[in-house]
């Protein structure tokens, strides 16, 4: 699994659909989170779980960057599709494999440092809180464009989770995301890992 959360729009119209779905990105990486050595792992069992991920975004803009590396349809079609979902739910569910070194692995923590593809941007995260059932991070990316965000894990039993995440990009607008995440079997075959 490769990709996390998004610290800028990118220059392609993949780049702007993942931040619309940044949930879902988030929701992959949720369970593949060892937190340090002084700390508990998240209490969670390895296997298959079945996440699903509702965002909602408002006020999402294309970044000047992003709209002049556009061609003037790619970057119309954008904005209209941005604007039909202002305000609105979207809601993804898709299975995920975690095997026991994913649930050992400082990962969320290191992609949200580290998110930017480029690695021109180099995020800081700030761990508020951390133990077997819960963690809790702010994060700021110096951008472009700047944002902060505030994302809350937890560990409800070995075999579910719930996160919510906020995330404020400068002059771009806001997102916010629900997940739910739901173990379903030990064995991960047929699941792309």
């Amino acid at each position: 699994m490769k990709g996390g959360l998004m610290c800028r729009t990118g220059r392609t119209l993949g780049h702007q659909l993942s931040l619309l779905g940044v949930g879902l990105i988030l929701g992959l990486y949720i369970l593949t989170l060892e937190l340090d050595a002084r700390a508990e792992s998240l209490n969670v069992k390895p296997g298959v779980w079945e996440i699903t991920v509702t965002t909602v975004a408002s006020g999402m803009k294309l970044s000047p960057e992003m709209a002049a590396n556009m061609p003037p349809a790619q970057r119309v079609q954008m904005e209209q599709m941005m604007k039909a979902r202002e305000g609105k739910p979207h809601t993804m569910t898709v299975p995920s494999c975690v095997t026991k070194e994913d649930v050992s692995q400082d990962r969320i923590i290191k992609e949200m440092e580290d998110e930017d593809d480029d690695a021109e941007v180099n995020c800081k995260v700030k761990v508020i809180s951390k133990s077997a059932s819960k963690l809790v991070i702010d994060q700021i990316c110096p951008g472009p464009p700047a944002s902060t965000g505030h994302l809350t894990i937890e560990a409800k039993t070995p075999e579910s989770l719930v996160a919510t995440g906020d995330r404020n990009l400068k002059g771009s607008g806001k997102a916010h995301l629900d997940i739910k995440g739901k173990w379903l079997r030990a064995s991960c075959e047929g699941i792309e890992e």
